[in-house]
């Protein structure tokens, strides 16, 4: 029998999921949240939870106590949840309420001692499917504004001012009213969550803020539905055949030392290519490029990519010159230098100030006069938002790049899986900036390398699942192989050239079940790919001669175990087109 060691990295038990039906209504309970709650077979909301994230948008996870539940008429809870931070308590108690008409989540609290916050209240998750839907946004003053959730991500909030949302899909029109507080929507996809999220607390007010001792928090929400007529909207992709793109791993120069004294490392693997991060904010540019030209010496073959990261003090052109004098001397030679603003990996909120920084148009301008003979690329070595909300100038540039993590907003088992749903909504917004530039992905891991929503990324000396962590134990099990199969099924029809889905050494590094799936995958670059998809907790990629299958969930499907995977020789089992 397969262990929670083996499936998770760690032997915390994934949170536990309670399946309710009351008639054609049915909803999971997750640690105090409501999620995937549908009728009749469609999902009318992805989730609603009451949230509390401290000053550094961490989530903080309460102390949860059911007070009671009554399944006479209907469905009824109540639950007590506690939250702790910097030794101020806040004492919530949530209701649920449900039956066949409607559903009703309501909560109140408040705290013992000052108790600081990014956001304490009510989320709502809209399914990313809901893409193109028409929508009505009703205001606080009594308006009602027609609309449609957008196609293509947006980097700011959609909607303002939220009192209540209607959607129509699937033949349902679907109501969802809120109080208590000003809410506002973010495309959340952006992130990579599958969903729209509906907050509390718009982003432009100052954060974080503090709730005094005694203060009151009272907020409900409220979802009605009703059969309409609705019309499927309309998504164009890019349907010409994409070809696999090819593998690089991230090592820092300190790595680099190491890989240069045991090349046999990576030999399993055996990449196209190593990303090579080179950090100005860090200081000792030469001793940084030294470690990489020993590198390029021990490892001819090869390619060699540098994420050059810019403080640009005293000037753009002296630091950028600075780098190249650095290569020139060592010989080290990137085949492309990724160019990005060291403030920009810090992430500018809605209604915050941008700091300070040189015009992109100057970095790239001059980034393009100093590696003149250079393949040259921008972007983010962050992830898609940052990119977003901050567009390179892309006639100076030959690629653009950004990072993926999928625990941003949420670190369990499923919403892992799911945000490999909302991989096609990044890669077709990317497309829409960059047109045909070649499209990068930068580090693509479980955990978080850097993050740009807070000051430091999250300890997680428990192996538990954490948001924003720094190491996730799940990379080095079962589980982090069938996610990156999951993640190459998901960007393969997007025309992406380079993906970077492990570093070499550290927590996301080279070890565990990660490595032969990385290996095999690693065999099928450049290779034409014959299909792609990721439905009903299967990831398909038929890519080349090699067919590869991975079970996203922890149940037996079909002949694959709980995040298995495997992989198969095409002409056996027959393929279908892209």
């Amino acid at each position: 029998m397969t262990t929670a060691l083996e499936l998770y990295g760690t032997e915390k038990p994934p949170a536990k999921i309670e399946k309710i039906s009351v008639g054609k209504l049915t909803f999971s309970l997750q640690g105090g949240a409501l999620r995937h709650i549908t009728y009749d077979g469609v999902e009318l909301l992805r989730g609603i939870a009451f949230l509390v994230r401290d000053r550094d948008w961490g989530t903080l996870a309460p102390l949860l106590t059911e007070i009671s539940r009554d399944t006479t008429h209907g469905f009824a809870l109540s639950q007590r949840m506690e939250y702790e931070s910097y030794g101020a308590k806040l004492d919530v108690t949530v209701d649920v309420c449900a039956d066949e008409n409607g559903l009703i989540v309501s909560a109140c609290g408040a705290a013992d001692a000052l108790f600081e916050t990014n956001r304490t209240g009510f989320t709502i998750l809209h399914p990313a499917g809901v893409s193109g839907c028409p929508a009505v946004v009703g205001h606080s003053d009594g308006s009602a504004e027609e609309a449609s959730f957008p196609v293509l991500i947006d980097p700011w909030q959609p909607f303002m001012d939220i009192v209540s949302l209607v959607h129509e899909r699937d033949g349902y029109r679907v109501r969802c009213e809120l109080s208590g507080d000003t809410f506002e929507m973010e495309d959340q996809r952006q992130w990579g969550d599958a969903s729209f999220k509906t907050y509390n607390r718009p982003l432009a007010l100052p954060w974080p803020y503090e709730l005094q001792a005694g203060e009151t928090v009272e907020q409900s929400v409220r979802l009605t539905w009703e059969a309409c007529e609705t019309c499927a909207p309309e998504v164009t992709d890019r349907a010409e055949s994409a070809t696999f793109p090819e593998m690089a791993l991230v090592i820092t120069a300190e790595d680099a030392s190491r890989l240069a004294s045991s090349p046999q490392d990576i030999a399993k693997v055996a990449p196209q290519r190593l990303l090579c991060h080179i950090d100005a904010a860090l200081g000792d540019i030469e001793g940084q490029v030294a470690a990489f030209a020993a590198l390029q010496n021990a490892l001819p073959s090869l390619v060699y990519d540098a994420e050059l990261i810019g403080i640009y003090e005293p000037s753009v052109a002296d630091e950028l010159t600075a780098m190249k004098a650095a290569m020139d001397t060592s010989g080290f030679t990137p085949d492309s230098v990724l160019v990005c603003p060291s403030v920009d990996r810090q992430s500018t909120p809605p209604g915050s100030e941008w700091p300070e920084c040189p015009p992109l148009d100057l970095i790239h301008s001059t980034a393009a006069d100093v590696f003149s003979d250079t393949t040259r690329g921008g972007g983010m070595v962050s992830f898609f938002p940052e990119l977003n909300r901050k567009r390179p100038p892309l006639g100076h540039l030959s690629f653009v790049s950004h990072g993926l993590c999928p625990i941003v907003h949420a670190a369990d088992d499923v919403s892992v899986m799911e945000t490999l749903e909302a991989i096609p909504h990044i890669t077709r917004s990317a497309r829409a900036i960059i047109g045909d530039l070649d499209y990068r992905i930068g580090p693509a891991t479980i955990a978080m390398r850097q993050n740009p929503y807070g000051n430091r990324t999250i300890p997680n000396p428990d192996s538990d699942r954490v948001c924003m962590a720094h190491d996730d134990p799940r990379h080095r099990a079962k589980f982090g192989a069938a996610y990156l199969v999951g993640l190459a099924a998901s960007l393969a029809p997007a025309h992406v050239t380079v993906w970077t889905p492990s570093g070499v050494y550290g927590p996301r590094g080279l070890e565990g079940p990660i490595v032969d799936a990385l290996a095999a995958l690693a065999r099928c670059a450049g290779q034409e790919v014959h299909r792609a998809e990721v439905a009903n907790g299967i990831a398909t990629l038929e890519v080349g001669g090699t067919k590869f299958t991975a079970n996203l969930t922890p149940n037996t499907i079909g002949d694959l175990g709980p995040y298995d995977w495997a992989q198969s020789n095409l002409a056996d089992v027959g393929g279908n087109d892209l």
